[in-house]
């Protein structure tokens, strides 16, 4: 077996514990996160690529982690979800943890939209919609504002489920 299939199907494996763990317990274990990260890095060395670690391994993560460290610090998002595509990009690169990022987006977007609607929050969603975007604009045209209270939540949602969907629609992608 290569050991682009074999990276894959361990990255797989690792996704669907996250999704598990995260629909069971709303929260991503960091020994789960950890043995990925020493998986991802036995694999990059083993890939025959001498430079794997400084080329894909540690330029992924860090990519990974970049990509959903503002929504963390936002408010919006769980540390365990940014540690998660961290481990991500360990697996599979800077190049493709972006993509893996940006379906995500999609697929996070559509799971809180569904959220939103079942549990007929749509108003407070846009009211909170609204407070966030509000201030930002408000400081983009020069005006001071006081610190506000953040928005009453409409409810989380286990994004891991997302980051899975995101990540092997890029790799089913990828492979075909």
């Amino acid at each position: 077996m290569s050991t682009i299939l074999l990276s894959d199907l361990a990255l797989a494996l690792l996704l669907l514990g996250a999704s598990a763990f995260d629909l069971r317990q709303r929260r991503i274990p960091n020994r789960l996160l950890a043995l990925g990260l020493l998986v991802a890095l036995i694999l990059q060395l083993a890939s025959g690529h001498p430079a794997a670690l400084v080329t894909s391994y540690l330029p992924g993560f860090a990519v990974g982690l970049i990509m959903f460290l503002p929504l963390y610090l936002a408010g919006g998002m769980a540390a365990g979800d940014v540690k998660l595509m961290a481990t991500v990009g360990a697996f599979v690169g800077p190049s493709l943890v972006c993509q893996c990022s940006l379906a995500t987006y999609c697929y996070g977007g559509l799971m809180a939209l569904v959220i939103v609607l079942a549990r007929r929050r749509s108003r407070a969603a846009f009211a909170n919609v609204r407070a966030l975007m509000l201030p930002i604009v408000m400081r983009l045209g020069g005006v001071r504002l006081a610190p506000e209270a953040a928005p009453i939540s409409v409810g989380g949602m286990p994004y891991a489920l997302a980051i899975s969907a995101g990540t092997l629609t890029v790799m089913v992608l990828r492979h075909s």
